[in-house]
């Protein structure tokens, strides 16, 4: 077969979520919340047959992906082309700071334009798209006919919905990217394909979803 199932899963809730401060690429510790979230997606996938466990090398998600691989038996491999948008000087900012701040910037960010760059180094949609769509393809391709764990960040699973149902980088966002959710797609070498979204049944209470996906 020439198809790959991907399990997609977003990390743990943070602190940083709870405030809803800007991790991007800084590397932010999972909460008591979150370790929690992470061991109950490492019971749910743990009758599941997985080839291998990916994860973004930042450690919210590393962590979330190890209690995968403790119920699994599975090495995790890190890969920093699945971490989270880099979001420049907006890092370690409030939403409300953001705006206050750098009005004409945050107006540039909540607009979606698909060319726009956080100042001092951060990522366009567009470049984050391309990262995306390289990397998990490239892992995917590694694994045909099998299934495989791919732990990230909003950014990263908001990508790979857009990807996966065709819709445009700028495109208002209409689904959930709770934290410890299990999403499912197909990868063949024609692209990817939605399967399921946001399945948070292993989690006993609804997981913290943010207004806006990082």
């Amino acid at each position: 077969m020439d198809a790959t199932r991907i399990i997609a899963v977003r990390h743990g809730e943070t602190d940083w979520n709870v405030d809803a401060r800007i991790q991007g690429q800084l590397d932010i510790q999972l909460n008591d919340t979150g370790r929690w979230q992470a061991r109950r997606v490492g019971w749910a996938l743990a009758s599941e047959p997985i080839a291998a466990v990916y994860s973004s090398d930042l450690n919210r998600a590393h962590e979330t992906a190890r209690a995968i691989t403790d119920s699994t038996g599975i090495t995790v491999t890190p890969h920093p082309g699945l971490r989270e948008r880099r979001f420049g000087m907006f890092e370690g900012k409030t939403f409300d700071e953001i705006h206050t701040t750098w009005p004409e910037h945050a107006q540039n960010w909540r607009k979606r334009i698909p060319e726009w760059e956080p100042p001092e180094g951060g990522e366009s949609l567009l470049q984050l798209r391309e990262r995306v769509h390289r990397t998990v393809h490239d892992l995917a391709a590694q694994h045909r006919g099998e299934q495989i764990v791919v732990v990230a960040h909003g950014g990263v699973l908001d990508t790979l919905y857009r990807i996966a149902t065709g819709q445009e980088v700028n495109s208002p966002r209409t689904w959930q990217l709770p934290n410890g959710a299990i999403n499912r797609l197909l990868w063949t070498p024609e692209g990817f394909t939605l399967v399921g979204w946001s399945d948070t049944q292993h989690l006993e209470h609804a997981a913290y979803d943010e207004n806006t996906s990082f």
